[in-house]
């Protein structure tokens, strides 16, 4: 199993405590800092794998029990030779082997071996709204929340206030684990703001190292990530960036980003219909930060630390730091949390305004009216409770034949009016 995600989300945490919970023994070797003879193994001795293990647990002091030890290769793009091992070590059989990378698809690190095709993949995300929750101590509401989702009953308005001013704690302090940790612990937003801007630098610093040729253009598409999701068309703009500058000449750079799992593209789906990405336009993206948290931190970054009254003063809604942009960005990540491809659909038509809509993001659901089958299900994303939803009326009119339930995520509580549902933000990721 291969464990992807970006730095800081839990990989290693995770792997680790699977370890520990359900094997008898469990070795890791963390590929940033093995030492040469450790590494040397995995070339001396691949034709030997009983002198391989017998060293890998003489070094690391762990007893190995066939059928019963799990070892972990940490970070494992460092060393690209020990991914390509697993071929051999899974075909031995006596062990099992969970790798946790980022960055594993980018060129540096594939180039001159063979990925495994015994290797299965499991992406892990900052943490959802629900995890939150339940980090909180909060599992009771968490439970609410789901019956009331499944009910379609909306939640008394005390559960629903208080569900709504968790759901905004949780967009100021993000998923990312560390910083849920720091917030439960100290209650201080200052502690998780700095806790957040470390992990921003960690990202910087990737991107310097690891970028390559591509360094410059992500750098300025990941610095660039606030100023384009504030503006009222989200859709990333790269002549914004630096003068005559083209999407094509920009897509590695995109691709850098989403493979290290800092941002979340969503890609315009021009004719929507079930298989949303046959008609997926990659000239026309939206770009989320993977997580809300971080995100709201780069918008906060005019000085050098953020004190805790500034984001209790956002928090109370006394700061305005564009609501719009960070809700359309947490639903972006709770929906891509929840399993689904990040699609939206954006037409312009000068001559005919009937046919100019924008509609935040699309998804493919399965619609009870027409027995259960599958149906494009538009998304409209509203921060204040006062809103129109135009572009989904037209929406619903010019594809009728294939649309299903549509949804507007907004802060008032839930609402059903036909086949249009009215839910509550904090339900996202019942989606």
């Amino acid at each position: 199993m291969l464990i992807e995600g970006a730095r800081r989300v839990g990989k290693s945490t995770l792997a680790e405590e699977f370890g520990r919970n359900e094997y008898a023994s469990c070795l890791t070797i963390d590929f940033t800092h093995a030492p040469d003879d450790v590494l040397g193994y995995f070339g001396d001795m691949r034709n030997d794998l009983d002198t391989f293990f017998l060293y890998l647990s003489a070094y690391y002091g762990v007893s190995f029990h066939e059928r019963d030890t799990l070892i972990v290769f940490d970070e494992v793009q460092q060393y690209p030779k020990a991914r390509e091992a697993i071929k051999q070590l899974v075909a031995d059989g006596r062990y099992d082997f969970i790798e946790t990378g980022s960055l594993v698809s980018i060129r540096e690190n594939v180039k001159d071996i063979l990925i495994p095709s015994e290797e299965r993949s499991l992406a892990l995300d900052p943490f959802d709204f629900d995890e939150f929750l339940w980090a909180m101590g909060e599992e009771p509401l968490s439970r609410a929340i789901a019956d009331s989702y499944a009910r379609l009953r909306p939640l008394p308005d005390s559960l629903h206030r208080k569900a709504m001013r968790l759901f905004r704690e949780y967009m100021l302090v993000g998923g990312m684990p560390q910083a849920v940790e720091t917030y439960i612990r100290t209650r201080d937003f200052h502690q998780v703001d700095e806790v957040k801007r470390d992990i921003l630098k960690l990202y910087r610093d990737d991107i310097a190292k690891h970028a390559g040729s591509a360094r410059r253009r992500v750098t300025l598409l990941f610095d660039g990530l606030v100023s384009q999701l504030s503006q009222h068309e989200k859709k990333y703009r790269v002549s914004s960036l630096e003068p005559n500058a083209r999407m094509r000449e920009y897509d590695e750079a995109f691709f850098w980003l989403a493979d290290a799992c800092v941002v979340n593209d969503c890609v315009n789906s021009t004719d929507p219909t079930v298989g949303l990405g046959a008609y997926a336009d990659r000239a026309t993206i939206k770009c989320y930060m993977a997580d809300t948290g971080l995100l709201v931190t780069q918008a906060l970054a005019d000085s050098n630390v953020t004190e805790d009254d500034i984001y209790r003063d956002v928090l109370l809604g006394k700061i305005s730091i564009n609501e719009g942009m960070l809700t359309e960005n947490v639903v972006a990540q709770l929906l891509h949390s929840s399993g689904h491809a990040l699609y939206f659909y954006s037409r312009n038509d000068r001559d005919d305004a009937s046919r100019t809509m924008e509609i935040d993001f699309l998804i493919v659901s399965r619609y009870p009216n027409a027995a259960m089958k599958p149906r494009v299900s538009p998304i409209e994303v509203k921060s204040s409770n006062r809103y129109r939803t135009s572009s989904l009326d037209k929406f619903k009119e010019r594809f009728s034949g294939r649309v299903g339930l549509e949804y507007v995520l907004h802060p008032k509580p839930l609402e059903v009016r036909g086949d249009r549902r009215y839910l509550p933000l904090y339900m996202v990721g019942l989606l």
